[in-house]
């Protein structure tokens, strides 16, 4: 007898020391006991109801509050941040390089299309001007006298032809310096206002170099970057609301359009949002909340999130039910599908007229007895 304790003990000490040398999951072991938790509470729960129900003597009503199950509109929305901008914002830069000498036009100020902002520095351009003119003007002569001779019949052909040329070749000459003359004046492309100016007299501009920034306001529209993924929901057409933070206002639209190119570096494409008149004073860069209205059921059954129960077998809320005379609370077991801001749309289970409990459910179990408030 005392061996086979012995013996027991030897294998208890072994199984002992095989479990506590297994690595164990903590949040396995957390979810496991918090599971074995959940079920004993509801055995004891349904006891204790089998143990009220047998004894004449008690009869417990849980209180609870319901609400009578109807459809509604059920929106969702995809929400992702973006950026003010007008229909046009220019970035104008020189056409040729070379020292400022004059700026003509500050930030704020409005401006219209074609209107001189800066100039840059002509004047050896000037001298060549002008040395040309002067060169074309005693051409001009020499073709003139040529042509009077060559009309009498005096003189070359090729006298007469070759001050012909040198005069045209003059002329053409002084047209290309006064293009590369007008090419030296920084001018707006656009009607609009002066958002930023990067130029100072004495500094040089460069083709490319961003000089003056031209913003036209007319026309405002919010652009926003989608994740790849969202590409199948959003197109032309659908609702958006714009939320603005520092006005706290929301302004509705509608997508305006959508970019048929993926971004290889993020996987985004852009989306654009045309706004309309408010009390917002639009900027460029101003950051704006946008809700795109990606799935619309104009008659669901929406719920609260926090409602919803789950178990092994599934997801269900609890609604009230009269059974013999008295009001019992009984699972109803619901199907969920999309969800947003605190809302779960019941895409089956609930029926109209249905009483849902809406206060009270967390301690409930199935078939206990209830009083609505």
């Amino acid at each position: 007898m005392k061996t086979m304790n012995k013996t027991i003990i030897f294998l208890l000490l072994v199984v002992f020391a095989v479990a506590c040398g297994k690595p164990t999951d903590k949040k396995s072991e957390l979810a496991s006991l918090k599971k074995q938790h959940d079920e004993l509470a509801q055995k004891i729960k349904v006891l204790e109801t089998e143990l009220q129900v047998n004894d004449p003597k008690t009869d417990k009503v849980t209180p609870v509050s319901i609400t009578e199950a109807k459809t509604t509109e059920f929106n969702h929305f995809l929400e992702v941040q973006g950026k003010v901008d007008g229909e046009d914002n220019i970035a104008v830069s020189a056409q040729i390089a070379g020292s400022i000498t004059a700026v003509y036009v500050k930030e704020g100020d409005p401006v219209k299309i074609g209107q001189v902002l800066a100039q840059i520095d002509n004047s050896v351009m000037q001298q060549q001007i002008s040395s040309t003119k002067q060169q074309l003007d005693f051409a001009t002569s020499m073709y003139n006298k040529q042509k009077a001779l060559w009309d009498q019949q005096i003189g070359s052909e090729v006298q007469y032809l070759t001050s012909k040329n040198t005069k045209e070749n003059l002329e053409k000459a002084i047209a290309t310096l006064n293009d590369q003359l007008e090419m030296t004046r920084i001018k707006s492309p656009i009607n609009g206002s002066v958002e930023e100016v990067n130029l100072k007299v004495g500094q040089m501009a460069s083709p490319g170099q961003p000089a003056v920034r031209v913003v036209n306001f007319s026309t405002v529209k919010v652009v926003a970057e989608l994740a790849e993924a969202y590409a199948p929901k959003v197109k032309p057409g659908n609702k958006v609301i714009v939320f603005f933070p520092d006005f706290n206002t929301e302004i509705v639209s509608q997508i305006r359009f959508t970019s048929k190119y993926i971004n290889p570096v993020n996987r985004t494409f852009l989306s654009e949002v045309r706004l309309g008149p408010s009390k917002v004073e639009y900027r460029a860069n101003m950051m704006a909340v946008v809700k795109i209205n990606d799935y619309r059921n104009p008659s669901a059954f929406s719920i609260p999130i926090t409602l919803i129960r789950e178990s092994q077998s599934g997801k269900y809320i609890y609604i009230a039910k009269e059974e013999n005379g008295k009001l019992l609370a009984r699972r109803l077991a619901v199907t969920i599908g999309s969800t947003y801001n605190g809302l779960a749309e019941i895409t089956s289970g609930i029926t109209i007229g249905d009483k849902i409990i809406t206060t009270g459910f967390n301690s409930l179990i199935d078939g206990e007895l209830i009083q609505v408030n």
